[in-house]
């Protein structure tokens, strides 16, 4: 078994901003794999179903951004999970908005919920690092993590967790890579060929062996077939 777990506030007052973005994954997760409604549990709101070959929880902890760990070490000492069995959906100042990344174990890198879940389970656990972009200073940060996602911000957002919920699957077999390249097809997909050969290349370039145009022949000179008597006679004609 595996525990997901997206990091977030609680309440419709939060809900859509930077900081709960770890629980709009597990709500793309959860609706588009057919998992059951989440139920108030461990102190935050969880549900179970399976992804590929994995029977998989998903946990949004409700204690607050700061508290985390408290559900997550709740939840990892009923079902008998061990931290490698953790991946943690967060939000991550340090990459640009819509660029993801997934890393085993590390520091927490100041971020509260993550600080939360390191002094209850310990470091080793994976990390689902969901790029949001940084304002710029640090006294910032509070309020930009807390402010909702920008409607420009949409497109990106909405490719980023149907790709989260593509490789779903993959993160909970084992497997990050293939995790990394589903959420890559749904923000960068490949072009789509039009088929249209470049036209220079169809231009043949004229072949070697082509004849020159034909040059006008020459005029052959006439035949005098006058006899020297008639040619002297005309001559003083």
């Amino acid at each position: 078994m595996k525990l997901f777990v997206g990091l977030g506030n609680p309440g419709s007052k939060y809900a859509q901003n930077r900081h709960n973005i770890g629980f709009m994954a597990m709500d793309q997760i959860a609706s588009d794999h057919g998992f059951a409604p989440f139920k108030g549990k461990f102190q935050g709101a969880l549900t179970e179903g399976r992804l590929g070959r994995e029977k998989v929880l998903l946990l949004k902890p409700e204690t607050f951004m700061n508290l985390s760990g408290q559900s997550v070490g709740e939840v990892m000492r009923f079902y008998k999970l061990t931290s490698e069995d953790v991946v943690v959906f967060h939000d991550e100042l340090d990459l640009n908005p819509g660029k993801l990344k997934y890393k085993m174990s590390g520091g927490h890198a100041g971020h509260n919920g993550l600080r939360s879940i390191h002094q209850h389970i310990g470091e080793t656990y994976g990390r689902v690092r969901m790029g949001i972009g940084h304002p710029g200073r640090k006294e910032l940060v509070s309020a930009y993590v807390l402010h909702d996602f920008h409607k420009a911000d949409q497109d990106w957002l909405d490719d980023m967790l149907r790709g989260i919920s593509d490789g779903a699957a993959h993160l909970a077999e084992g497997d990050p890579a293939k995790f990394s390249n589903a959420v890559a097809l749904r923000l960068n997909p490949p072009r789509p060929s039009t088929g249209n050969a470049d036209p220079r290349a169809q231009q043949k370039p004229p072949s070697k062996d082509k004849p020159s145009p034909e040059k006008p022949a020459k005029a052959e000179p006439e035949i005098d077939a006058r006899s020297p008597l008639q040619k002297l006679m005309d001559k003083f004609s």
